[in-house]
């Protein structure tokens, strides 16, 4: 694969909302990031100590990971999706995991008016046309799309309404070529690893992301072969509302069920031992 340049990259910014602001905030940021690590690499060196050498390490972590924090939220966008992948264990440093798991599902949501414009839009109908009722405020809202609790009418079942964040593609895909910017430098500067060509297949791959249709389609495929292969199937898969599915907006059955991360609060709130075999089996 064939890296793009750095004026190959600029080019494809210049064609997205705002890139310059967007790049501006990114490329500050970073840097300060970036020479915090480098700065503090030249201090860790002067200490023998290897006990002392992982508390300081630890702890500019920590000052790294406040920063990305507030990064990823102010910025949101893909760098909610960064914060979503690195925000797992044995992927980046604990610090970082530690503050940001807190955006997996947390991130800011788009106001009502465009979502109801937006879902208008798409499905060619008022939302009192469609809806019995419709929750205001929404369920949770990742970097992609935000999710309402609704009811269609003549229906006595609730639905989930998936709505794409408007203009979110675009700005992704600034946020996509300012970090292959970053990861050509960091190839040239301080490691030996392509880099670029994983933010290449994470653009490739996020882009699949915006295609709602696509997403139906498999989880349509996913529920068809746990459903015909057992008889009672150890998975849930929500049903499809076809009618009211486009490349922006999905709607689906309301299933109730809890955080994968909030288990080990629900565990507790249980009374169940979390060092016993339930709890055991439940994190499994």
């Amino acid at each position: 694969m064939a890296p793009l340049d750095f004026k190959e990259i600029q080019e494809k910014l210049s064609a997205h909302l705002k890139p310059w602001q967007r790049s501006f905030q990114f490329w500050v940021r970073t840097v300060d990031i970036y020479t915090g690590y480098k700065v503090f690499q030249l201090r860790v060196s002067f200490v023998k100590d290897v006990q002392k050498q992982e508390a300081m390490w630890e702890r500019q972590h920590e000052l790294a990971a406040e920063k990305i924090y507030a990064m990823c939220s102010d910025l949101g966008g893909f760098f909610l999706k960064v914060a979503q992948i690195i925000g797992k264990p044995d992927l980046a440093p604990a610090a970082w995991v530690r503050k940001l798991v807190r955006l997996c599902d947390h991130a800011p949501a788009t106001p009502f008016d465009a979502v109801q414009a937006l879902l208008e839009k798409e499905l060619g109908q008022s939302i009192g046309d469609i809806f019995e009722k419709f929750d205001v405020n929404p369920l949770g809202s990742a970097s992609i799309a935000q999710v309402h609790r609704a009811r269609l009418k003549g229906d006595k079942n609730d639905v989930v309404v998936k709505v794409q964040h408007p203009g979110v593609q675009d700005l992704m895909m600034t946020d996509i070529y300012n970090l292959q910017a970053f990861a050509l430098y960091m190839q040239k500067t301080d490691i030996k690893f392509d880099l670029y060509s994983i933010t290449k297949e994470m653009e490739k791959q996020i882009g699949y992301e915006f295609d709602f249709t696509r997403e139906a389609n498999a989880m349509e495929r996913i529920r068809h072969f746990l459903y015909e292969n057992n008889k009672k199937s150890p998975v849930l898969v929500p049903r499809l509302i076809r009618d009211f599915v486009t490349r922006r907006v999905l709607v689906m059955e309301y299933i109730d069920g809890i955080p994968i991360l909030n288990l080990g609060d629900e565990l507790a709130k249980r009374g169940i031992n979390p060092a016993g075999k339930m709890a055991a089996a439940a994190k499994q």
